[in-house]
């Protein structure tokens, strides 16, 4: 197992993020996590209240920086979700937070908050919209490494 990664016992097997629309935050939290550990640990995303179809343009773009494609992305509910089994509920708004432990009331979930800005709320030209989501990211991307760790590599 590689340094700073958790023993797989204490690893969660499935995760969910949870954030308002689920077309920015939760979606770039779920891909960073799919991309840092593939398919070793399960993960979804919703948002609170149905938003547009698909992910944002510009998380679209920012993902794709690296290597993480959010096309496919389609915005979904905990209605919508497919299955309520998951180890880990990460809520990254307060109302997330608040729906997040609603769900979780029946079940042996844990929920953890992680505050997160809107980036959606950024002004300016396009590059600066998308240093706003940039910043978002990679705060998320720090969270996530610190979280899960990273997935061994075989290699010693």
């Amino acid at each position: 197992m590689a340094a700073g990664a958790p023993a797989p016992s204490a690893r969660p097997q499935a995760v969910l993020f949870v954030c308002n629309q689920n077309i920015i935050r939760s979606p770039m939290a779920a891909g960073l996590l799919r991309l840092r550990w593939g398919k070793t640990i399960w993960v979804d995303s919703c948002g609170v209240r149905p938003a547009g179809p698909r992910a944002d343009p510009f998380a679209i773009e920012v993902m794709d920086e690296l290597g993480v494609d959010l096309t496919p992305h389609r915005a979904k509910t905990f209605d919508d979700l497919d299955d309520a089994n998951f180890d880990l509920i990460v809520s990254l708004t307060p109302e997330a937070h608040h729906r997040a432990l609603e769900f979780t009331r029946t079940l042996a979930a844990e929920v953890e908050y992680w505050p997160t800005y809107d980036p959606a709320l950024g002004q300016g030209s396009r590059e600066q919209r998308l240093e706003e989501f940039r910043a978002v990211r990679d705060a998320l991307a720090a969270r996530v490494l610190a979280r899960f760790g990273r997935p061994s590599t075989g290699q010693a």
